[in-house]
């Protein structure tokens, strides 16, 4: 039997059926088969080994692929598994992934690994890549499968296919060599080499069977894995440099902030830490301003009656705190949009005061799991640079274009300039008619296009009442991070009845633009620091000046200048203490304070500052006047 096979670039050819992805590659070159790691048939990943009976469009995977790479990345998963069982016999395998930087397993045994077994199971990973073993895929029935696992002792394995597979259902089974086989649905590349060498195990975690705390704990070893070990070295090089930068360990450093067991996900913010929020938060109420947003602020908590009505209720009670007074049930703010809508709805609106934008820095509390809090990166009381727009339908694409440029030049000011758009798609679990959300993700889509940018596109990740823009900016040293987002919603304002009045005496819904800048205020800042370093830009600087008097006779002449300092609007420090000015210069630079000015009899009686700045050997000699002129300018 013939079956026709069709090429990328459109050419057909005949094959006999059965024939496999692998000898198509040799026969095309054998070069090529070497770069091969999996195949695309009709769009889906397939294994190289495995026969083709039907018609098909083929598409070889190379080594280069972002396809390839999470296969080679489920390769790791396997080996690592087999390598934990030969090594310690006895041990269950229940389930493991590939992941962004690599793969993990989780793994069921009574003694906890070690970082020396860390090192063990590694090597035996490198010998079981060196063996060659070959994969391949068997296809068993729900009994079968049962049956063996049950007979080997994997009890995990026997309990996820008897509840969570059905009965009538065939089962993939990957082996590796003769003696070794999993539960797998692939695919994966013809043999253990194909892993290469590129690959690192890095921590022991805890972790529970289908991820229930009630159900058994089990353990998880994580590893790294990429295509090459140029890529894995330029991967532990940005992981290293990431540790440097942790907002967490800058923050203790630099006294920032810190967070406690008492309070978990909050945040202490310590003087300085303020600083650099109040310098954020003034930054962005100059730009609402002239947007023509008017700031609000709506109540932290609110009867759950209004959250059943929006659609949080349903949708989102799981993340939300609840409290009770005089028995009745009021939930802690997870958003600000349902008391905009109230404000909103205070008064009868006409379409001539559409859009109406409303802005608010407004106070969020989420019921994040502790396992997932992270510095001040994920928290669970945050404050957002909130804004809702209420206008018509028509002018939606002129918004979004106009919050799109808006976004942008924030985030250049802030210093990100490499920037990726993508738009969030309707999720499974969601709000309104399919025409309803076709109509919002066209909107965003003629938005972008108007405002001549490309983006890709996340099917099944936007909000429960409607698609998002979502902007990811990327870091100093390459990481990628989600903040301001801008959200098209036709259901929230028809839920909570806001109207408006339109020009033919008509009651009609807006609709609701939910936007977003830098998003959590304690996440961006956080992005910030860990971009910067630590060293944040002169405008942004908690301290940004500090005046070190050389000798204790120029102390009344430090607090001179530093008084001028702050009356001009820097946010300045005068140290008087004992210590050589050797000593203060490096304790402040240590501080990462940008800029210190040096006085000493001299400067005293000439009028002058002395101004040193970070990272520079090179002094500049000002009279007063002219530094506090230039020191009180944004960029100094």
């Amino acid at each position: 039997m013939s079956i026709e096979i069709t090429f990328p670039d459109g050419a057909k050819k005949p094959f006999d059926a059965g024939i496999t992805a692998l000898a198509i590659a040799q026969g095309i070159s054998p070069g090529l088969a070497k770069k091969c790691v999996v195949a695309k048939i009709n769009g889906q990943l397939w294994d190289l080994t495995r026969p083709i009976h039907e018609d098909a469009k083929l598409e070889l995977v190379t080594r280069d692929k972002p396809e390839a790479l999470e296969v080679i990345r489920h390769d790791g998963a396997h080996v690592l598994a087999q390598a934990v069982q030969e090594l310690f016999p006895g041990t269950q395998i229940t389930f493991g992934p590939s992941t962004d930087s690599g793969f993990y397993y989780d793994f069921a045994r009574a003694e906890s690994f070690s970082d020396a077994d860390l090192e063990k199971i590694e090597q035996k990973m490198r010998e079981i890549v060196k063996r060659n073993l070959p994969i391949s895929r068997e296809v068993w029935s729900h009994d079968k499968a049962i049956a063996h696992f049950e007979a080997a002792g994997e009890k995990f394995k026997a309990e996820w296919i008897r509840e969570g597979i059905a009965a009538d259902a065939e089962i993939s089974i990957y082996k590796q060599g003769d003696n070794w086989l999993d539960m797998c649905v692939g695919p994966h590349m013809p043999s253990t080499a194909g892993l290469g060498t590129a690959f690192k195990l890095t921590k022991v975690s805890g972790a529970y069977w289908r991820g229930d705390a009630n159900n058994a704990q089990l353990q998880r070893i994580y590893g790294i894995c990429f295509a090459n070990e140029d890529d894995l070295k330029a991967y532990q090089k940005q992981v290293e440099e990431a540790e440097k930068r942790d907002h967490r360990k800058l923050a203790r450093a630099l006294d920032l902030f810190h967070q406690q067991e008492e309070a978990p996900g909050m945040v202490f913010w310590h003087p300085k830490g303020w600083a650099i929020w109040q310098a954020v938060e003034q930054y962005v109420r100059g730009v609402y301003r002239k947007s023509g947003y008017q700031e609000v602020r709506g109540p932290q908590i609110m009867d759950v009656s209004l959250w059943k009505k929006s659609g949080h209720w349903d949708n989102y009670k799981e993340n939300m705190f609840f409290t009770e007074s005089e028995k009745r049930t009021y939930a802690v703010k997870p958003m600000n949009c349902p008391g905009h809508v109230q404000i909103f709805n205070a008064g009868l609106r006409s379409y001539r005061e559409l859009p109406i934008r409303y802005a608010e820095f407004g106070g969020c509390h989420r019921n994040e799991p502790s396992g997932a809090l992270h510095g001040i990166m994920r928290v669970r009381a945050f404050t957002q640079d909130d804004g809702h727009i209420f206008c018509t339908e028509a002018q939606v694409e002129s918004e979004v274009t106009a919050f799109h440029r808006q976004a942008m030049r924030v985030y250049s000011d802030f210093g990100f300039t490499d920037l990726a758009i993508k738009i969030a798609l309707r999720p499974e679990k969601r709000l309104g008619s399919d025409d309803t959300w076709d109509r919002a993700e066209e909107a965003l889509r003629a938005a972008l296009r108007s405002a001549g940018v490309e983006w890709t596109e996340l099917p099944g990740e936007g909000a429960f009442y409607g698609p998002k823009i979502e902007y990811h900016l990327k870091d100093s040293i390459g990481r990628a991070w989600q903040v301001g987002t801008m959200q098209v919603d036709f259901m929230m304002p028809e839920r909570l009845g806001a109207e408006y009045v339109d020009e033919h005496s008509q009651r009609k819904h807006p609709v609701m633009l939910h936007r977003a800048i830098v998003g959590s205020m304690e996440r961006f800042i956080g992005i910030l620091i860990e971009h910067h370093a630590g060293v944040l830009p002169y405008w942004l600087s908690p301290v940004q000046v500090v005046v070190a008097p050389i000798v204790s006779d120029a102390d009344g002449y430090a607090s001179e200048v530093c008084e001028a300092l702050r009356e001009a609007g820097v946010r300045a420090e005068a140290d008087l203490s004992n210590e050589k000015i050797t000593y203060k210069i490096r304790e402040h630079s240590v501080q990462k304070v940008p800029v210190i000015a040096v006085v000493g009899r001299k400067e005293a009686e000439q009028k002058t500052v002395t101004l040193r700045r970070l990272g520079s050997e090179a002094q500049e000699t000002l009279s007063l006047a002219e530094a506090v002129a230039k020191l009180a300018g944004p960029q100094a």
